[in-house]
């Protein structure tokens, strides 16, 4: 099937396999491979990326099935040049540690920015609950949020910026 989509700013056409899960589209036909495949089961939430704003794990959507949408990776949300906010925070207050997790996280993370810019400790907790960390034991990424927070109110950047 032909499968049209917008990724990180710049459209894409493929022919796929109609059973072919978002997340392998984006690792293997367009070779992003900051998206991580962790469980196949949606359970960990290493494939999170935006779908149309949302939050979405990859795993659970099939690349035809986002065919017209915008889907924004990793990849799409700051550059080594000019990290977001988010990948700074998990630098600065060391959120990550094997990095696994990390751009599920972060993605995840980026969500609840958009709809709460000061989240409390709470709030941070519950929005994650969907990603797993097997290294961290969350302090430091709750912390990592916190600071991108701060970070982004301090200078009027949205979470999608």
């Amino acid at each position: 099937m032909n499968v049209t989509l917008t990724v990180n700013g710049k459209s894409y056409t493929r022919d796929v396999e109609p059973r072919t899960l978002l997340v392998h589209f984006l690792r293997e036909e367009l070779l992003l491979t900051g998206t991580h495949v962790g469980c196949d089961t949606s359970q960990c939430g290493a494939c999170t990326v935006h779908v149309n704003g949302d939050a979405v794990k990859s795993c659970t959507l099939l690349a035809v099935q986002a065919s017209g949408m915008e889907v924004t990776t990793i990849e799409g949300i700051g550059t080594v040049a000019d990290l977001h906010a988010l990948q700074t925070g998990f630098w600065e207050e060391h959120g990550l540690q094997c990095g696994f997790c990390t751009p599920g996280m972060i993605m995840s993370s980026a969500e609840l920015l958009r709809h709460t810019p000061n989240p409390t400790e709470d709030q941070i907790r519950h929005h994650l609950e969907g990603n797993l960390c097997r290294c961290t034991g969350y302090h430091n990424i709750v912390r990592a949020v916190q600071h991108a927070a701060g970070a982004m109110q301090g200078a009027g950047q949205a979470a999608d910026d």
